[in-house]
């Protein structure tokens, strides 16, 4: 099976100049967790994710010295907070994204979510234009009916 028939076509997306605040409101609103940038052509510039967001939040060196170390340092977070709504999408969002073509088969995709740890891939045309999305929960549910 290609991952076109079981792939959502209608897909919320977001612009890499819109405010911070506007995809965080578009996570929450669609109760989602990532959100494609997607420029002006069509093409996919990169991915907007709740995890973008905590990340920009809690301290920078959080992510150099490893999962071990916890900082409770609510001054400084909500700095960051507050100044979340100076940013644009394309200030916080992850540029390195994980795509496939339509014509990837259901397995090859759940293959490449296992290992790139992916939630949703992005699916994209011969031109590099996405043309729908797919998430974890999809292929599964296709993969168990067989």
């Amino acid at each position: 099976m290609k991952i076109s028939e079981i792939m959502t076509r209608k897909v919320n997306s977001i612009s890499p100049e819109a405010p911070v605040m506007d995809g965080i409101k578009a996570l929450f609103t669609n109760k989602i967790s990532g959100l494609p940038v997607i420029d002006a052509s069509g093409k996919i510039v990169g991915m907007f994710t709740e995890k973008d967001v905590l990340r920009n939040i809690l301290p920078s060196y959080l992510a150099q010295v490893g999962k071990f170390v916890y900082e409770n340092s609510p001054k400084t977070i909500k700095c960051k907070v507050e100044r979340l709504p100076e940013h644009k999408v394309s200030e916080l969002m992850r540029r390195e994204v994980v795509k496939v073509s339509e014509d990837a088969s259901i397995y090859e995709v759940a293959h490449i979510m296992l290992t790139q740890n992916v939630r949703r891939i992005p699916v994209v045309d011969k031109n590099d234009v996405m043309v729908g999305i797919v998430a974890r929960s999809d292929v599964l549910d296709n993969i168990l009916k067989g």
